[in-house]
């Protein structure tokens, strides 16, 4: 199993911390972010890990020479969805992709692991426990989730609080089919939304992730999930910075 961490964008929202360093060095309880993400995979076993890198990308090589990196030249340019693919040579064999500005505890990896599905979303169920003070990054900026019989039946941001049955964590893992019918999905998207808007007003180059997943589930594939009540922490500005910092390594989260 290989883990691709997708961090190539700067973090403009996390300024000055990301002033002359990737987002995914801000330290929280001792570590940098990235290490806390590096843990929680060691700990269940996967120590292959690739990196899509842009911004700082030579700090990030310099400081992990052991991670296989791919370089998204065009960060500036595109977004989450887009980053990824640079590292499709990568997605022949089962891996598991993450976002580089999430915390997360080892028993995520660990759920995901455990998952039959060919795709699996990672679910935070006590999502809203972290909204109280997050008034930068209100709920319905959240990449929410509902579920039926064991299946994501939508993902994204639109999803009312009331109805949402976790947050996306940012965290999922593909089988080798599961790896196979995304790469299908997200060239025939590619193709068909070259020109124009693909969805929500975006274009295919800025989409994010969750919008081809939910794209995909329309068109009838599956996604498995595996919740986690809490174990997970998205830092997007300042504030969730903040709140890490006086909560994560105690363990309040």
């Amino acid at each position: 199993m290989r883990a691709i961490i997708i961090g190539a964008g700067r973090g403009s929202r996390l300024m000055p911390t990301t002033a002359d360093a990737p987002k995914c060095f801000a330290e929280v309880g001792g570590m940098r972010i990235i290490d806390w993400a590096v843990e929680a995979f060691r700990q269940n076993g996967v120590t292959d890990v690739a990196y899509i890198g842009g911004y700082q990308i030579e700090k990030l090589r310099a400081a992990y020479p052991e991670f296989d990196f791919r370089h998204n030249h065009a960060w500036e340019q595109n977004n989450i969805l887009a980053s990824l693919f640079f590292a499709e040579d990568l997605m022949d064999e089962p891996f598991i992709c993450s976002y580089s500005d999430i915390l997360y505890r080892p028993s995520v990896i660990e759920g995901l692991l455990a998952s039959r599905d060919d795709m699996t979303l990672s679910i935070d169920t006590k999502w809203l426990n972290r909204y109280g003070e997050r008034t930068e990054h209100p709920s319905d900026d959240a990449e929410k989730a509902t579920v039926a019989g064991g299946l994501v039946t939508r993902v994204d941001r639109k999803i009312p609080e009331g109805e949402a049955y976790g947050e996306f964590t940012g965290v999922a893992k593909f089988t080798a089919a599961g790896a196979q019918r995304l790469k299908q999905h997200y060239h025939a998207a590619r193709e068909q939304f070259a020109v124009g808007e693909f969805r929500d007003g975006r274009t295919f180059e800025k989409a994010y992730l969750i919008q081809l997943f939910q794209s995909m589930i329309e068109a009838g594939e599956q996604f498995g999930h595996t919740d986690t009540p809490g174990g997970y922490i998205e830092i997007d500005t300042q504030q969730d910075f903040d709140f890490a910092r006086r909560n994560w390594a105690s363990g309040g989260v």
